[in-house]
């Protein structure tokens, strides 16, 4: 399309220009979504399980939206008392896969096996307080309304503190009376708000950029990197500085990412400058949903095998059928083998964001000489792959750590000498137990793009009251920073305090002293933690049920599902309930990714909030295209749809 279509389109959305966009909407999602064809799904079993008519995909699964079949109990799947489940890694997928198997598949507990090669559950979801370097927190969860499949797991889920309460229950009354929302967004000049003051500062050119990139069909982004569509006119801007550091995205990373989260979140673009569509747990978030899904699971009989590496599944292949036949594990340096029958599901989480996460202390870099965590799930998901096909292509995504690595960093006050400037930044008494900083603050100005975030104190549940933890972050570990002359990737916890002490705007003077005695930092290397963003095509991912697959599946970031978008919680859930879903074959119906995309409320909200309240209409159009202009709006006046552009501060009093 034409970069005057895509004007015409923006600027007359509830007239001619709606029904265009909703037309080539609609047809990518109903006809040619490659996201279907990639899921395994035919077009018309996709198109039907979206519009709600209930069919069952070749995968045995159906989407469906509302509350009928969101508060129904399914029947009890047929000889589920014969099968056993074995799951391949305890974090978040695979827990979720695991509850699913016990709440809707009514699967025995004992029937259950998670083999984690780790000594504790979790994943990347993890949260800890270690007595020889202090807590560690390697990353965060940012939560909204519409995680469909994950608020539908944790009502289920009893909370571990509250009598009678879900984790759901306590999630929801925390977040209505402590609502998120951030008073500064990013800093400049040593702690100077940079007052972005909520706008994105894109030109007309970066917007339709944005909006290009927006309407592009998926399998013309296969492989292309968001510098293939985007150039400095939206690099330079705030909504970049927004974007990429709220979601880490880099500018080599995939367009077609950038485009399925735009899609996925575009009902949340208003609340992106201040984070009012975030919301966040009390604690870390393995105190908030490991454990209590860990509790739910070992109450009802699941069988949890720790220290158990799973190195490859084997497969047999016939009758068109692939059938996995064996495990192959290492328990304490010894290998053993789980036989397995037709009757047996295989759930493996291949992949993973935080695997090989190399741990610093506050007198060592996180380099080669410190810990170093792994679990195997690069080299299973390789050996997996190498037996077929549809098993993916693991080598897209995990052999280039210098585009798919960043660092993260727990730095915990001992005193209050630092707080008085993060009081002064954020607004707030990081001590009262409510939200403080309200999603990341970004230093602008940083050279390593330094973000940090102050969530609910204590994050841990046995926390000293008088500590405040901090997570930091940098997205350019390799550069100098702008106070120790270092890349971030060779610097000890006491180094990456002091820039972050910089960046504050503590004098410098003091602010050696601060970081050696007011406070303790761990640094984390995660070489792989954007690595579900490297540029990829068709069947790079594995569908969540490969095709031929009777009793496998996969689960997690790097499984393939239609429209929904990696780096969340949702998205594990999501390949949980359509894993177990599927080779159960449990009759109820997977939540629909929520259609915001296809709301015209929400594309002309979004369209004027992207040029800072702006009307696409006030926009300079093209020649002829800008006569037309005043002719449609005369035939839209008095009707509905005039009061829809009103409603939408596209039509103004003025017009």
């Amino acid at each position: 399309m034409s970069k005057k279509g895509l004007k015409l389109g923006v600027a007359l959305a509830a007239g001619a220009g709606a029904a265009a966009l909703l037309k080539k909407t609609s047809q990518e999602k109903h006809t040619t979504s490659d996201s279907a064809v990639k899921s395994g799904v035919s077009h018309s079993d996709y198109r039907n399980t979206e519009l709600g008519k209930h069919e069952k995909n070749s995968k045995g699964i159906y989407y469906t939206n509302g509350n009928y079949e969101a508060f129904a109990r399914p029947e009890k799947p047929e000889d589920v008392d014969d099968k056993h489940a074995y799951l391949v890694g305890s974090g978040l997928a695979s827990l979720a896969a695991a509850c699913f198997l016990v709440r809707d598949g009514q699967m025995k507990g004992s029937h259950i096996h998670i083999l984690e090669a780790m000594d504790i559950a979790g994943g990347a979801c993890d949260g800890i307080f270690d007595p020889t370097r202090g807590y560690i927190m390697r990353g965060g969860r940012e939560m909204e309304n519409h995680f469909e499949c994950l608020w539908d797991l944790f009502r289920s889920i009893p909370s571990l503190e509250t009598p009678g309460a879900s984790v759901l229950d306590e999630f929801y009354w925390l977040n209505k009376h402590d609502p998120n929302y951030s008073l500064c967004r990013a800093t400049i000049n040593r702690g100077k708000d940079a007052h972005t003051d909520g706008k994105f500062n894109l030109s007309q050119k970066g917007c339709m950029e944005i909006m290009k990139l927006f309407m592009t069909k998926d399998e013309d982004l296969y492989d292309k990197t968001i510098e293939d569509v985007f150039d400095e006119e939206v690099f330079d801007s705030t909504f970049w500085m927004y974007w990429r550091t709220m979601f880490a995205f880099e500018n080599w990373h995939s367009a077609l990412e950038m485009k399925l989260y735009f899609q996925r979140f575009i009902h949340h673009i208003a609340g992106l400058p201040d984070f009012s569509a975030l919301k966040f747990t009390r604690y870390n978030q393995y105190e908030s949903l490991i454990l209590p899904m860990q509790k739910y699971l070992e109450d009802a009989g699941v069988d949890f095998q720790f220290n158990t590496e799973v190195t490859n599944v084997h497969f047999e292949f016939r009758d068109n059928k692939k059938i996995a036949s064996s495990i192959e594990c290492r328990v304490k340096g010894e290998e053993r083998t789980i036989l397995l029958t037709e009757n047996d599901l295989v759930f493996v989480t291949n992949g993973s964001c935080t695997e090989g996460t190399i741990y610093g202390d506050q007198d060592h870099a996180p380099n080669s000489n410190a810990e170093v965590r792994t679990s195997g799930c690069w080299s299973l998901w390789k050996n997996i792959a190498a037996q077929d096909p549809a098993f993916g292509h693991p080598e897209k995504f995990c052999s280039d750590i210098s585009k798919t690595n960043w660092e993260s960093a727990t730095v915990t006050t001992l005193d209050n000498k630092i707080i008085p400037y993060i009081t002064d930044i954020c607004k707030r008494d990081p001590k009262t137990g409510k939200v403080v900083t309200g999603g990341i603050v970004s230093c602008q100005d940083s050279s390593w793009l330094l973000s940090w975030t102050i969530n609910r104190q204590g994050q841990f549940k046995e926390q000293d009251p008088d500590k405040v933890c901090v997570w930091v972050y940098g997205l350019f570990t390799d550069v100098p920073g702008d106070y120790i002359k270092k890349p971030m990737k060779e610097c000890t916890g006491k180094e990456i305090t002091e820039e972050w002490l910089y960046h504050l705007g503590v004098p410098t003077d003091q602010i050696e002293d601060l970081a050696a005695n007011s406070a303790v930092c761990v640094p984390t290397m995660m070489p792989y933690i954007t690595a579900f963003f490297m540029p990829r095509t068709k069947g790079d991912r594995p569908d969540v049920i490969p095709d031929g697959c009777v009793n496998f599946a996969f689960l997690g970031q790097f499984a393939d599902t239609p429209r929904d978008t990696v780096f969340t919680t949702e998205y594990s859930v999501r390949t949980a309930m359509e894993a177990v879903y599927g080779l159960l074959g449990v009759d109820r119906g997977v939540p629909e990714v929520w259609g915001s995309v296809y709301d015209i409320r929400e594309l002309l909200s979004s369209s004027v909030k992207l040029m800072d309240g702006k009307s696409p209409l006030e926009i300079q159009l093209p020649g002829p295209l800008n006569l037309i202009k005043k002719p449609l709006l005369h035939f839209v006046k008095g009707t509905a749809i005039e009061k829809v552009l009103r409603d939408y501060d596209v039509l103004k009093d003025n017009m």
